[in-house]
């Protein structure tokens, strides 16, 4: 049976992080950055077990727009004028500008580097989530 393509897991993604951060290669982010793990998609099985394009397209839309925050500068949404509170922290889901940041992977799993001011919300469930 062909698997399909399902929706973002916290619980695959933080495993991904964990693997990472065992492998000490982790960067710690400095000044405004913000680490991003981008999204471990579950896989799915439809009831034919065929994948359609449009899902697998719609998956690789919302990984690029979807991100968990794995850790926030020293600096990041500490300047007063801009920012009256921070707009997330760490272990948030966040929705971020799709070609933000500085992008690399650790162990085939892509993680990025963004600016503060690149989040443009914060989402609980990020299975609800699909970009228009």
């Amino acid at each position: 049976m062909i698997k399909g393509i399902g929706v973002p897991s916290t619980e695959l993604t933080l495993k991904k992080v964990k693997e990472a951060e065992e492998s000490h290669k982790l960067p710690e982010p400095v000044g405004w950055k913000i680490l991003i793990a981008m999204p471990v998609l579950e896989e799915k099985t439809t009831g034919s077990g065929i994948i359609l394009p449009n899902q697998t397209k719609n998956a690789e839309e919302v990984a690029a727009n979807i991100g968990l925050v794995v850790a926030m500068g020293p600096d990041c949404y500490t300047d007063k004028t801009r920012y009256s509170y921070p707009w997330c922290i760490e272990g948030d889901w966040v929705v971020m500008r799709s070609y933000s940041g500085s992008r690399f992977t650790i162990g085939g799993h892509e993680f990025r580097l963004i600016n503060e001011d690149t989040v443009e919300g914060v989402i609980d469930d990020p299975s609800g989530f699909t970009r228009a």
